[in-house]
């Protein structure tokens, strides 16, 4: 059996799990709120024309909604490889090179996004203690910026994991699931 097609068995099978059970809470979630943006937007937008007032908490729903797509979207693009990457230095280098290159850029980014993470969480619970509320939806805003340090937990650790990843393989890995090689094929196709 490749190991591709091999199941993974231990903890390794638990973290593939709980990733799978994350990406599809994320598409899940980046679908919701483009498509609650959109219809938010829409009906806001009806209501100007035909009533000739604005719906009042349309422009406060949509910042969350924002927040939730946002931060919902770079865990997703991390596990993807999908992230924007400035390439046109590291590609002119040795694979060997751009191979320590990578371990270094993923080991530190993870590291950043979970102190920035818990840096969110610090500025939520001070948002918290303030009691601030949108004026029109009468919603705490601490509970919108939830998906904050969520975001970049989950993106920290896509991240590590990567890391993780570079140290264990001889290829150069842009994801857990993504060879550099394999995205430079897909761009070719481009």
């Amino acid at each position: 059996m490749s190991e591709t097609t091999q199941k993974k068995s231990g903890l390794a099978g638990i973290v593939d799990g709980i990733d799978k059970g994350i990406a599809a809470l994320e598409r899940v979630i980046m679908a919701t709120g483009v498509i609650l943006m959109a219809v938010n937007t829409i009906a806001n937008v009806i209501s100007r024309f035909v009533f000739n007032h604005s719906i009042i908490f349309a422009e406060e729903l949509n910042s969350i909604f924002i927040l939730l797509v946002t931060f919902a979207g770079i865990g997703y693009a991390a596990r993807h490889g999908r992230h924007i990457r400035m390439s046109a230095i590291s590609d002119a280098l040795p694979e060997r090179v751009r191979k320590i290159l990578m371990v270094v850029v993923t080991g530190v980014t993870a590291v950043l996004l979970l102190l920035l993470a818990w840096y969110a969480v610090q500025y939520i619970i001070s948002m918290y203690a303030k009691g601030r509320v949108y004026p029109a939806l009468g919603f705490p805003v601490y509970l919108s910026y939830i998906w904050v340090p969520i975001g970049l937990f989950v993106t920290g650790v896509q991240y590590a994991l990567t890391f993780i990843k570079n140290l264990q393989e001889p290829e150069i890995y842009l994801s857990t699931d993504l060879r550099e090689a394999d995205a430079r094929e897909l761009e070719v196709e481009l």
